[in-house]
């Protein structure tokens, strides 16, 4: 309808009301080819990066291609440098030094994080019982446990022999690679079982990885087929079962990042909070010519607290920013200050199946572009930064100026739960923070569910924030 042929009280209506708009049906022919584009790059990142220590080994290949060195704390910094510092292995930050006055206009910064749920292989796991062998887990994140019985599993990781020599592992991506299981009950035997809570029906311990069942062929031995294990990694990788001690292995679904629908506008992978947020800050900032200085973060551990020394509460961070500003001969207080930050973390997409546990004015929905979340916390805010109105509004004026499409959202009803991100740890520096990221269905599930609109529109939003 056009303008003229609209009542008074419809164009009043259409200026002074709020509706969230589907991407797609914004976007002309160009901008979804752009979309569908870009999300072949996402796919092939996914499938590369199933663990941290995989999604820091890509973005640090990917930033070398683009011009960026290595930076250790102490070294010379100057307007135009392009680095990245790694911290051991599992996180890496990388920046850009603009030209802008740090104490006047501070950083940009985008903090995602490249950790997800999985399975965690115990540190002495290797077991042979009912002519199987199997290693002992701990789950890692919040997950629910009976959503990784009976689907094949990838081993992935690093084991440190005796020697100090580091092995890389990974088992199960490639189609003529073995894949890895962990065992169900079946249905007719399953009456007990299903008699209790869903958070009951598999319970930690019981999350075993079937690993083998051939049996060493000698007969003068016990336990032939954990034996047979043990031969196999030993003739791959060098290990005797103590290196198990110093080992990180992770079972990860052994599934591939697909196109979702008839239409493929959607993309279901593992992985993807909080790589869905990762990719797009990294491939904003490697293609960004920015007059800010702009620093992105993909830290690790965010799935369980942030803590250790490469999750977000490490003070790495903090003496980062402390030496950038220093080499700028620049006040870091100041700095902190007058930075801003996108906490880029994923949201809860609304779901017509659960719809119960959404309030549909404040949730997030598919296709309707990148989410921010004003605050997060549980139930009243609890565990959340919750970002002034001033913040917001200034973030909503970047994205105005850059035709960005997004939306607001809350995570679920107010007593329906809630979760967290990194962002109350940036904020705790004096350092302007909102969350901002991709509304995921399935969240926390072996495969996850995101639109490319939302993702193309992330990505938008990180350019916009960075200029």
């Amino acid at each position: 309808m056009k303008k003229e042929d609209k009542t008074q009280a419809q164009q009043l209506q259409e200026s002074l009301s709020y509706k969230k708009r589907n991407y797609y049906e914004r976007a002309d022919k160009a901008e979804r080819d752009a979309i569908f584009a870009y999300a072949e790059g996402y796919k092939t990142f996914l499938d590369a990066a199933k663990t941290e220590r995989e999604a820091c080994d890509y973005a640090e290949a990917e930033a070398r291609k683009n011009g960026f060195t290595p930076y250790c704390l102490g070294d010379a910094l100057k307007a135009g440098d392009k680095k990245y510092l790694i911290n051991r292995g599992k996180s890496i930050m990388l920046f850009r030094v603009g030209t802008k006055d740090p104490e006047t206009d501070g950083f940009r910064i985008i903090a995602s994080h490249i950790d997800a749920p999985r399975i965690d292989i115990k540190q002495n796991p290797l077991y042979e019982e009912g002519g199987m062998s199997l290693l002992k887990t701990h789950y890692y994140g919040g997950i629910k446990k009976y959503q990784w019985t009976a689907i094949p599993l990838a081993l992935h990781g690093v084991a440190v022999l005796r020697d100090g020599t580091v092995k890389k592992v990974c088992v199960g991506e490639s189609a003529d690679d073995p894949v890895f299981y962990i065992n169900d009950l079946l249905p007719h035997l399953g009456a007990d079982q299903m008699a209790k809570t869903a958070g009951k029906v598999i319970e930690g311990e019981q999350l075993n990885v079937l690993v083998g069942g051939l049996p060493y062929p000698d007969a003068s031995v016990e336990n032939r087929i954990k034996l047979n294990v043990l031969n196999i990694l030993h003739e791959k990788y060098g290990m005797c079962e103590e290196d198990f001690l110093s080992a990180e292995l992770s079972a990860v679904p052994a599934f591939a990042a697909r196109d979702v629908g008839f239409d493929r506008a959607l993309v279901g992978a593992y992985g993807h909070d909080d790589r869905v947020c990762a990719y797009p800050a990294l491939t904003a900032l490697l293609q960004n010519e920015s007059e800010h200085t702009v620093i992105v973060v993909l830290a690790d551990k965010e799935e369980i607290g942030s803590e250790g020394t490469t999750g977000m509460q490490c003070r790495l961070f903090e003496d980062l920013m402390e030496e950038i500003a220093s080499a700028l001969k620049a006040n870091v207080r100041k700095v902190r200050a007058a930075s801003k930050c996108l906490s880029s973390d994923v949201t809860a997409a609304f779901d017509p199946a659960f719809s119960e546990v959404y309030e549909r004015a404040n949730a997030a929905f598919l296709s309707c572009g990148t989410c921010m979340n004003k605050f997060t916390g549980a139930r009243g805010k609890s565990g959340s930064s919750d970002a002034s109105a001033e913040f917001v509004g200034e973030v909503r004026r970047m994205f105005e100026k850059e035709g960005v499409v997004w939306q607001t959202a809350e995570l679920g009803k107010v007593d329906a739960g809630g979760g967290g991100t990194v962002a109350k740890f940036i904020a705790n520096l004096n350092i302007d923070t909102v969350d901002l990221g991709v509304p995921v269905i399935s969240m926390h599930a072996p495969y996850e569910l995101i639109s490319k609109a939302d993702l193309y529109s992330n990505y938008k939003a990180f350019l916009a924030f960075m200029k």
